[in-house]
C-alpha cells in the first residue's frame, strides 16, 4: 500500500476527538498510536491493545506523522 493510500485511512472530523486526526473514523487518534510506540510497545502489542486496528492503520499513523513533521525550517 502506498503512503498516499495509507494516509487516506486518517480522518479528521471537527466533531470527533476535538478535530484531531483519527484512524478510519474511529475514536482512536493518531497520537494514541504514537504514544503507545513511545511507551515502548511494539506494533503487535498495539494491535493486541486495540483490536479494532489493523497493521495498515499503524503504518498510516506513522506516515501521517512523518508527513506532518516534514516541513522546511527557515533560519533567520
Amino acid at each position: 500500500m502506498s503512503s498516499i493510500d495509507l494516509i487516506s485511512r486518517i480522518t479528521i472530523n471537527p466533531e470527533q476527538c476535538g478535530g484531531r486526526p483519527c484512524i478510519r473514523g474511529m475514536r482512536i487518534r493518531v497520537i494514541d498510536v504514537l504514544d503507545l510506540f513511545s511507551a515502548g510497545l511494539t506494533a503487535e502489542e498495539i494491535l493486541e491493545e486495540m483490536p479494532d486496528l489493523e497493521m495498515d492503520d499503524i503504518k498510516a499513523a506513522l506516515a501521517y506523522a512523518s508527513r506532518r513533521l516534514d516541513h522546511p525550517v527557515l533560519a533567520a
